[in-house]
């Protein structure tokens, strides 16, 4: 059995509640990241590592980054819908490309819960539902009506079963792992 992890960053709770499916769903440890070195990324065959999506930067992900592990999948969760966001532009900030190549990736769908957001997030918030709100109503996107119908609530989209195709990915990569 190979030795694996599930690491986290999460500011307001929607990236640890998928941390939490997924390694109950693995039967392998949880652990925030900010309680994890650097070398003891080393000590693990897999590391699953999840991170909230704050102003384009993936929370957290420069411990994975900056730091050599032996096999990497990365997770992200957001309140854009994943079925209809573009996320190369966050991809090729945070990874080489090289990293991009051996890095399996998957986005899940989060929450935004306003009374718990840090005074920075709720103007960045303010400021975006503004500038979506000058766009002409034709040339929004259901997100774009969706942020703005949002705006001040707390919505939560997360879905357990989203995680069903990472677990298959860690499955058959266990037992590609073990017929090696």
């Amino acid at each position: 059995m190979k030795n694996i992890v599930v690491l986290y960053k999460s500011k307001y709770g929607s990236t640890k509640q998928y941390a939490q499916w997924i390694a109950e769903e693995l039967d392998v440890p949880l652990l925030e990241a900010s309680k994890v070195t650097p070398a003891q990324l080393k000590t693990y065959d897999l590391i699953i590592y999840g991170g909230g999506l704050y102003a384009r930067t993936i929370n957290g992900v420069k411990l994975v980054t900056r730091n050599p592990c032996k096999a990497l999948m990365v997770f992200t969760v957001g309140l854009s819908n994943p079925a209809t966001t573009n996320y190369s532009e966050v991809l090729s900030a945070t990874f080489t490309p090289e990293m991009l190549d051996k890095t399996p990736i998957f986005h899940f769908h989060g929450g935004i819960f306003y009374g718990k957001l840090t005074t920075v997030h709720k103007g960045m918030m303010s400021m975006v539902k503004k500038h979506l709100e000058k766009q002409p109503p034709i040339s929004r996107t259901a997100e774009d009506n969706n942020l703005i119908e949002a705006y001040g609530k707390d919505v939560d989209f997360s879905d357990r079963s989203s995680i069903a195709p990472l677990i298959q990915y860690v499955r058959a990569w266990q037992n590609e792992s073990v017929n090696s």
